[in-house]
Parts: C-alpha cells; structure tokens; sequence
C-alpha cells in the first residue's frame, strides 16, 4: 500500500537488513509501509536523499542527561536536542539523578517531564539500590523502564550496590537484562591514595586500574551465570576484560564507547586534564587495540556514549576533586563514521552496534533495523561530508566537548523519528515529539 504517505524518503542509499539497496522508504502513521520504488506514490512530504546513506535510527543506551537535580549543566531538552543533531533517534537515561530513579514515582516523574521537550523517544533505567531490591521485579516492568541498571562502583546516593550478596539477590528478582557499571568498590577505595598523591588525571588510569575493572566484570559474570540473569556490562574500558567477556557471551552482553575507542593515554591527558576524565578511565594504546579486537572479533554489542556532562567550572577543580564525565550523545555517531571511513570498521557493522544491537539487547519493540512494520526512524548521513567538531556547535548546557578541533569525515544530516523530520542540516525542526520506548518484554505492563 503506497497510497496517500505520510513522507517518502526517496534516492538514498539506504541499510537494511539486505546490506545497502538503493530504494525508496514510504512512512505512514508513523511506521515504514513500502520499501521498493516509489516513484508513483502520493507522499504529503518527500525528502530528497539523493547522496545520502540512510540508516536504521541510531539508538544511544546509555545517557546521563541530569534531570532532576542538577539542570544547571543538562536537561531533557537540551540533552535529547544534542541526541536528535548526532543524528541519534532514541536514548536510555540512567538512574543516578537527584533525586535517583529508584521507585515507580520517580520514573513517572522522568517520564513527565519529558512530555513535550524531549527532542527523540527515551526510556529510562531504574536504579538498583539496597532499599528497592524486593522490589526490582515489578518496577523493571514499568511501561518507560529500560531496565534495571546497577553500579559496583562509584555512584551517587544510595545506587551503589558492592558486595556479592546484594547483587546476587538483585540479579535473582526479575528477568530483564541487568546493565552493570562494573568497577570493584573496595579497591577504588583502597587506591584512593594513587590520585591523591598524584594530583594529575594521568593517574586517573593507575587509581582506577585493570584489576578494578577486570575483578567486578569477573564477579558480575559468576554471579549471572548462577542466577540464570543476563547482564550487560558497560562500558568495557580494559584487553584483560575483552578476553575474558569473549567467553562469557551466553549470559554477557558488552558495550564499549566513542571515547575509549578513539582518545588514549596519556595523550589525553596531556592534552585536555581532567576534561578527559570519566569513569572508567581513558587507557592506553595497548587497550585501546584491545577494544578494537572485541569490535572486529564480534565480542562487543553496542556502543554507548555515557554523555556525561559537567560545567567547565566543575572540571576545572583541581584533580582528584574534578569531576568524571563527558558529553558524547551528539558526537558519537560522528566520531564513528570518521573510523569507518578510516578502515577500522565496516558501515554494517557500525549498524549493528548503533541500531540493530540495541534492538537486539534489550527487546525494544519496532526499531532498530529498516523494514516493514518497524518505526520510520531514519539516520540520514553523508559519509564523505568533511566537518570540524567545535565547542560552539554542542548543545549540551554545558557547551563544551573533549573533541574540539577535531577533523571526521561522514556526518548526519537528517533525523527521522516516526516518519517526522526532526533535524536537518544541523538545525532541529518544529517542536520537540519525543515519546517513551516501548519493549516486547513489556508491552502489556
């Protein structure tokens, strides 16, 4: 049925599960209709793709974007209009805000809150914390809810759960997939002099270091083999945990980011201070080639920003007191087209870890690949258009990014998000129409 579309996005080349065709997408309310030529269809809109490659839309599970709590450096307005200019059409937000997404009146807080100023769909994590661990079952339920996440290390308010007796019963109640922030809580503790006495963020990688990070991922992993829990580990910093997460691919599901796949130690460092700080931390070359091995062998599962920001303010304090973290949802797919283009992965496989993984993870219902029935959400990039990163173009509040200056070839031109044009050429469109994820685990909750 070609009759009467909403829009039809014509002359692209464009990635669907097929690999790249050059054929024509009919969009009405709000789902993809016709794949094929359209050339005699009757579209209230057209968009001209005509030089452009277009994409499932890109899929960020993993944001920060500080609201409630601290909107001073990012909001739900400005972080999803950051998401929708990357050409990103639907982000997780997690659960440490203030006050922490752990509870059903929090979530439906998130989720108010974004009615009418979220740029792109969203869902939002729920924070496992010692007080809601009963309770996880039902509250991973919630319609919104991407599941649950945990920290082992390094979070704010009560959401840190350390020790293996608590993670243990919170990986027993529910059955969605749990994603981890995996650092072990204890040795950070017990490291804490190596930043102290260093007073420079080249530490940051020595008081956070591959036994912090291996020695929680070895943990988590026992602990969802012998609860039968699937578990998402993110942002996977370290070689050692690459290897050992390749033989954990039943039950573990691995993210990686931009950051640690392009900025190394201790260049970074040198470079841009604490701005190159977050957690876990920037590593070296060694693990950088680490990284690349999980992406090209297959062991990696999505990518994810962990858009993280912090005023300049905030970051100029002086190390260890700075803050970690750093924005990322807008320059993300950027960055990654720029390693395509560079060799160090395929388009298809780029669109495996931004679109169709994420679909794959964690069950979203009618998104991430190009095909009848699925949502009209479209990426639309130019993979040889040359452009600068800069500070200025950044919409996060905080309007700064640790990229600046940076050359990539291949940038997104357009987002579509439910058959509705919501950026083109670098400036959003019409108004914010944003809606929650819907999840197939879920769907009658």
């Amino acid at each position: 049925m070609t009759d009467s579309l909403d829009l039809a996005v014509t002359g692209g080349t464009v990635v669907t599960p097929n690999g790249r065709e050059r054929i024509d997408i009919g969009i009405r309310g709000g789902r993809i209709v016709a794949l094929g030529n359209l050339g005699g269809a009757k579209a209230a809109q057209v968009f001209d793709a005509t030089g452009l490659t277009v994409l499932p839309g890109v899929i960020d599970t993993q944001v920060h974007f500080r609201e409630p709590g601290n909107e001073h450096k990012e909001d739900l307005e400005s972080g999803t209009r950051g998401a929708v200019l990357g050409g990103v059409t639907a982000i997780f937000e997690m659960p440490n805000t203030k006050p922490s997404t752990t509870d059903e009146d929090a979530l439906a807080d998130k989720l108010n809150r974004a009615r009418g100023r979220a740029w792109c769909d969203h869902a939002f994590f729920m924070g496992a914390a010692p007080e809601n661990i009963g309770n996880l079952a039902s509250l991973e339920r919630l319609p919104g809810c991407c599941g649950v996440k945990v920290f082992m290390g390094s979070s704010t308010g009560s959401l840190l759960v350390e020790d293996d007796a608590t993670l243990e019963a919170l990986l027993a109640d529910g059955v969605r997939r749990v994603a981890v922030h995996a650092e072990d809580e204890m040795r950070l503790r017990e490291r804490a002099h190596v930043a102290k006495e260093a007073g420079h963020p080249r530490a940051h990688p020595d008081w956070r270091d591959v036994e912090t990070a291996l020695n929680a991922t070895k943990r988590v992993c026992a602990l969802a083999r012998k609860t039968g829990r699937r578990v998402h580990v993110l942002h996977i910093t370290t070689a050692e945990e690459m290897e050992f997460l390749a033989t954990q691919k039943d039950y573990v599901t691995v993210e990686t980011t931009p950051q640690h796949l392009t900025l190394e130690a201790p260049d970074c460092y040198d470079r841009l201070g604490t701005f190159a700080q977050m957690n876990p931390p920037i590593r070296d070359a060694r693990h950088r080639a680490g990284l690349w091995r999980g992406i090209t062998a297959g062991v990696v599962d999505v990518l994810g920003s962990d858009h993280a920001p912090h005023t300049r303010e905030e970051k100029a304090k002086p190390y260890p007191d700075s803050p970690s973290g750093m924005p990322g949802v807008q320059t993300m797919l950027p960055l990654m087209l720029n390693h395509v283009n560079e060799g160090n992965l395929t388009l298809e496989r780029l669109v495996d870890l931004l679109c169709s993984g994420p679909q794959r993870l964690f069950g979203i219902a009618g998104k991430g690949r190009i095909a009848l029935g699925y949502d009209g959400d479209l990426t639309l990039v130019d993979l040889q258009a040359k452009k600068t990163i800069t500070h200025a173009m950044m919409a996060n509040k905080s309007g700064w990014t640790p990229f600046d200056g940076m050359e990539v070839t291949g940038w997104p031109m357009a987002t579509i998000i439910r058959g509705n044009i919501v950026m083109r050429d670098g400036e959003v469109q019409d108004k914010p129409l944003g809606q929650p994820v819907r999840f197939t685990e879920t769907l009658n909750g």
